[in-house]
């Protein structure tokens, strides 16, 4: 389990503000280096912990890491690409979110824009699209690929196996899908597998290259915190689903006072579980973030045995520590004692 430990130390601004010798601070899921250096450059240039949040993630759109990110990758059930993203201001606590946005290829812009410009929290679908579009940024434009499209076309071929449907007839074809007669409901109406809290085995879809998200942390020179995620979702979900990526709490939560969190895995489990919330409440309780990674993972474990997942913690201090499960997990900081970007590696 990695955990890198800052000795802060602080200085007065022109303007009366502390600062932090030891900030600024970048932590992401996975090896995504450039997204760490290119928020790295805007927070050492004295932007904003939330501007910064949006250059590294922009980056990793643009790049389309490992696929899961940006336009370009996980086709849904129609073959279609579509965006989640958020960003959180952990010094104001607004939010900004889009998700199951089409033909708009800048999630993370638009999540800004949404923050920014509205007095809402999450936009979705083609209205999010709408939105962004009039606020300004390109589109409408297609988020498909030749790589997703053929994807797409292999997994068709192989009779849309395997799919994130369950309780349906036909199971082993492209549909249509009609419901399937439960035959394991006692009287009452109440099915024997939830009155014996047994969770469903989750699908072999669910991997680190086929649903996967960037979560990233900033604390800048200011010692403010911001999070933000960008994510093209679960590869052959069903049209319409949004995962943890834009809930705030579930991919990513910040408070300034506290601390941040970043998370990436199986979305749809570990959004019922609100795990970036529960460790950065943890931390605000005192827990350093080792254990409050640990416990939150533990949490969701507890009741889904094989989900695969991952939590970073970062507290206030810019202590860090992630946790996993069901995979080996890395993580990515670039901090002022290091000359470039480390990969920290966390074993389940």
């Amino acid at each position: 389990m990695g955990i890198y430990l800052f000795m802060v130390y602080k200085v007065i601004g022109d303007d009366g503000v502390a600062i932090s010798e030891q900030y600024p601070l970048v932590v992401s899921t996975w090896p995504f280096k450039e997204a760490v250096r290119a928020a790295w450059r805007a927070v050492d240039g004295n932007h904003s912990a939330v501007d910064a949040v949006v250059e590294g993630c922009s980056a990793c759109e643009e790049l389309r890491c490992d696929g899961t990110v940006g336009p370009g990758g996980s086709p849904d059930e129609n073959g279609e690409t579509t965006i989640d993203a958020l960003i959180m201001n952990g010094v104001t606590m607004e939010v900004g979110a889009v998700a199951a946005m089409r033909f708009v290829k800048d999630g993370i812009r638009a999540a800004k824009l949404v923050m920014q410009h509205t007095k809402h929290t999450l936009l979705v679908g083609e209205k999010a699209s709408a939105f962004a579009i009039a606020m300004g940024l390109p589109g409408p434009d297609n988020l498909s690929s030749a790589d997703s499209i053929r994807k797409w076309s292999t997994w068709k071929e192989n009779h849309c196996q395997p799919n994130f449907r369950k309780d349906v007839v036909p199971s082993d074809s492209c549909g249509p899908y009609h419901a399937k007669a439960r035959i394991d409901v006692k009287e009452g109406g109440c099915s024997t597998r939830y009155l014996m809290g047994v969770a469903e085995p989750r699908s072999s879809l669910v991997g680190p290259h086929n649903h996967d998200t960037i979560s990233m942390a900033v604390i800048d020179k200011r010692g403010h915190v911001a999070v933000g995620t960008s994510t093209n979702g679960a590869t052959y979900k069903i049209p319409g689903r949004v995962g943890d990526g834009p809930i705030a709490g579930s991919s990513a939560y910040a408070v300034t006072d506290s601390g941040a969190c970043v998370a990436t895995g199986d979305g749809d489990i570990m959004m019922r579980f609100l795990p970036c919330y529960q460790v950065v409440e943890s931390m605000r309780l005192g827990m350093e973030p080792r254990l409050a990674a640990k416990d939150a993972i533990s949490r969701i474990a507890r009741k889904f045995p094989d989900f695969l997942g991952a939590v970073v913690a970062v507290n206030k201090n810019g202590v860090h520590a992630g946790a996993c499960h069901g995979w080996t997990f890395e993580y990515s900081v670039r901090s002022p004692v290091t000359d470039d970007v480390e990969v920290f590696t966390v074993l389940p």
